[in-house]
């Protein structure tokens, strides 16, 4: 095991303090329950009448939020899950994020609706456009949108070009494979990466200062997510964070989330990482859950909470990631008549509020502390610290097992 020692612990110790990170979550359908009237409550059952402002108290300092081409044309099963946000929608709420003093993320799907691994479809006023055409509507429809948000004055700080992207997008009309790209294929890979490219000199030419994001969802097959972002060096596509989902009911421990941080680490050492989608429920697991971490992590509050400080001190463990997003926290059915006022056609059992109560849960209060990555060492006395190994969580070892960063004699050490 190779120990590289940081030769200027001062300088580091500042630079783990200045260096910008977010937390946050993707409250897209935030505004649609304000408007149906739910009722929303601190976790003590005080009322909470501005969620963003709310938001903000609890130390979270960065929201994202997803955007359609029309999502009018969407099923009525889509619209049922929350497919509603056109341009229109979205200056809306990306301006009260912005106002709040928020950083934001912009999450073009490129697609009438969902888009996701297993649909990618191409917007249907797209259907019928070539390559060349389609390269040319992407960076249009890129310019355009980004042009809207900075004249209302709602610039993203950070731009998603795709939505779990990891085998292509705008594969062609609903249903179609034809486009979709494969691990151990070459075909469609260069379409891919130039529409990627064309949206990304979009995004350079409007909004110079965001940063653009790469968003993939293979966590638990990191050989699939290492390809992927290689095809990206391959061919020079622009681009500056490494964008992940992960999800423990689909994508296992944070034992595998680890490993694929490392595995990303160790390859792509210049990209930032974020995972700019998580979540983990409170009381009822989320349909199709097909790992159950209950026995660690039971569905209950308290389970919520201790999952989400867990999450945070495996994040912790890597240098380069710098960003955590809690996927659909605002959803609160609290205040509503099901059958006749509803904002979705059914709960979802993983956000950051109890649908029965409206009472924020115990794991909003705990995401701040992705951003204090020394908090819970700080009482250590010199004594100790000088002759002792410890994790960024506090935790006194007796010698690292595996690579990361440890602290040792008050400096921080990597542990390849």
């Amino acid at each position: 095991m190779k120990i590289l020692k940081f030769l200027m612990a001062a300088f580091l110790c500042v630079n783990s303090l200045s260096a910008q990170e977010y937390v946050g979550g993707d409250i897209s359908l935030l505004p649609k329950y304000e408007q149906h009237g739910a009722k929303y409550f601190d976790h003590d059952g005080r009322p909470v009448t501005d969620v963003i402002a709310f938001f903000k108290q609890q130390g979270l300092n960065s929201m994202r939020m997803r955007l359609f081409v029309n999502p009018e044309n969407a099923s009525a099963t889509d619209k049922g899950q929350g497919v509603c946000q056109d341009l229109d929608f979205v200056k809306n709420l990306a301006k009260r994020i912005k106002t709040a003093g928020m950083s934001l993320i912009l999450d073009l799907h490129y697609s009438d609706s969902w888009a996701d691994p297993a649909k990618q479809w191409t917007p249907k006023a797209w259907e019928q456009l070539n390559d060349e055409r389609l390269y040319t509507e992407i960076y249009k429809y890129t310019v355009d949108v980004l042009q809207e948000l900075v004249e209302v004055g709602a610039t993203p700080d950070f731009i998603q070009t795709g939505n779990e992207i990891s085998y292509g997008m705008l594969w062609g009309k609903e249903g179609s494979q034809d486009h979709r790209c494969y691990i151990g294929n070459t075909a469609n890979w260069a379409r891919f990466t130039t529409l990627l490219k064309r949206a990304a000199q979009a995004c350079r030419e409007i909004c110079p200062h965001a940063k653009i994001i790469l968003h993939t969802e293979r966590t638990l097959q990191p050989e699939v997510q290492e390809n992927f972002y290689q095809k990206m060096t391959e061919a020079s596509v622009d681009y500056d964070i490494i964008g992940l989902s992960y999800y423990p009911a689909y994508h296992s421990t944070l034992t595998s989330l680890d490993k694929a941080l490392t595995a990303l680490e160790n390859k792509f050492s210049d990209k930032k990482i974020m995972i700019v989608e998580t979540g983990y429920p409170y009381a009822w697991p989320v349909g199709g859950t097909t790992y159950d971490l209950t026995d660690t992590y039971p569905y209950s509050d308290a389970g919520q909470e201790l999952f989400t400080k867990a999450l945070i001190a495996t994040l912790h463990n890597h240098q380069n990631v710098n960003g955590l997003y809690w996927w659909f926290p605002e959803a609160n059915e609290n205040g509503l008549d099901w059958m006749s006022n509803r904002v979705t056609d059914s709960w979802y059992n993983a956000p950051l509020f109890d649908n029965r109560t409206g009472r924020a849960t115990s794991a909003l209060s705990a995401l701040k502390s992705f951003l204090q990555p020394t908090s819970g060492i700080t009482a250590l006395s010199t004594s100790t610290a000088d002759s002792s190994w410890y994790t960024l969580q506090g935790l006194r070892i007796s010698r690292p097992q595996s690579s990361g960063l440890y602290l040792m004699q008050n400096q921080k050490i990597l542990i390849r």
